[in-house]
């Protein structure tokens, strides 16, 4: 059956109608809706927002620069020339008149690509900070003051993503079991004279923003700890509701618990593709420790009006 945005639609405004009688009628859930699986089964990840000790204005202790979407930046739709391409887009620069991939991190953190054109919005004391805030994509920053600012994605510059965990996990240097972002963080601590060269391994670079409320998905409405996912659009479209079952990773316990949960596909990442879902766990240490260990394999059911999905199957009854 191929699933329309208006089914998704009248799908989300019945679910909004029988949230108030759900805790009293859990059985309307099967009453109302056909549960599709996700199939294959999902990989389970998940993304937080990490605490940075930041200034607003240049300091010797923040060394590190944050930076806005450069205005050499540029994007072209490539649909426009063939419909092959319809959804694709070409992030790039011109230099002399040639068309060139925009400055990668090699460029940007070590060679100094984007000093001096005033597009710093803020400074962080550790460039592994940086690095770890372009992977979850926002981040909050602590201010000498005490002060707590959002800081939100903006931009990137199109080049691939490459995982730091499996690179290290290529080379020997970290075993594959028990990988975790925490792991790598210890691992570049104890190693700094390789913090350069593993970091550049991955050429993609985000951009941010600052604000006063946050984090926002691509769907620019905010998410919500343990409920708002980013997914592959082009498997899951923004705006679907879904249910996830799953077993979480405790902090104090060996043993996975149990997950049960709505959620809402309200996010993208660069690297969730196919069935991938990566689930927001929020912020503060917790959801650090969450997110930093979370690889579950997991299901996702998709609801889909079931008055709809009986009028379409009278209707190729009546053909």
């Amino acid at each position: 059956m191929q699933i329309t945005w208006g089914m998704l639609r009248q799908t989300n405004e019945e679910m909004l109608e029988l949230l108030p009688l759900l805790s009293e009628s859990p059985e309307l859930l099967k009453e109302k809706f056909v549960w599709y699986s996700m199939a294959p089964r999902t990989l389970l990840t998940g993304y937080y927002e990490p605490y940075l000790e930041a200034s607003l204005t240049p300091h010797p202790d923040y060394p590190y620069p944050l930076y806005s979407v450069p205005a050499d930046l540029k994007t072209l739709d490539l649909g426009k020339f063939h419909h092959r391409w319809k959804g694709q887009k070409l992030i790039y620069r011109q230099e002399n008149g040639e068309v060139l991939p925009y400055h990668d991190r090699e460029d940007i953190d070590f060679e100094g690509a984007l000093q001096s054109k005033g597009l710093e919005i803020a400074w962080v004391k550790d460039l592994v900070d940086v690095f770890i805030l372009q992977i979850q994509g926002s981040g909050r920053l602590v201010l000498p003051d005490g002060n707590v600012k959002h800081v939100l994605y903006a931009g990137k510059n199109g080049l691939k993503y490459v995982s730091l965990g499996k690179v290290l996990i290529n080379r020997g240097l970290l075993p594959k079991e028990g990988m975790s972002m925490q792991k790598i963080r210890a691992f570049l601590a104890e190693n700094p004279e390789l913090v350069e060269e593993l970091l550049t391994t991955n050429p993609s670079y985000v951009f941010f923003r600052l604000d006063d409320e946050g984090p926002f998905g691509s769907m620019g409405a905010p998410l919500t700890p343990m409920a708002s996912v980013a997914v592959d659009s082009k498997v899951l479209p923004l705006g679907s509701l879904a249910l996830l079952t799953t077993r979480l990773p405790q902090q104090d316990a060996n043993a996975k618990a149990p997950f049960v949960r709505m959620v809402m596909a309200q996010d993208r990442g660069g690297a969730i593709k196919g069935t991938r879902v990566d689930l927001f766990c929020g912020s503060g240490s917790d959801a650090e420790y969450l997110a930093g260990h979370l690889t579950s394999w997991s299901h996702v059911y998709l609801p889909i009006s079931r008055a709809l999905v009986e009028e379409m199957e009278a209707a190729k009854v009546e053909k």
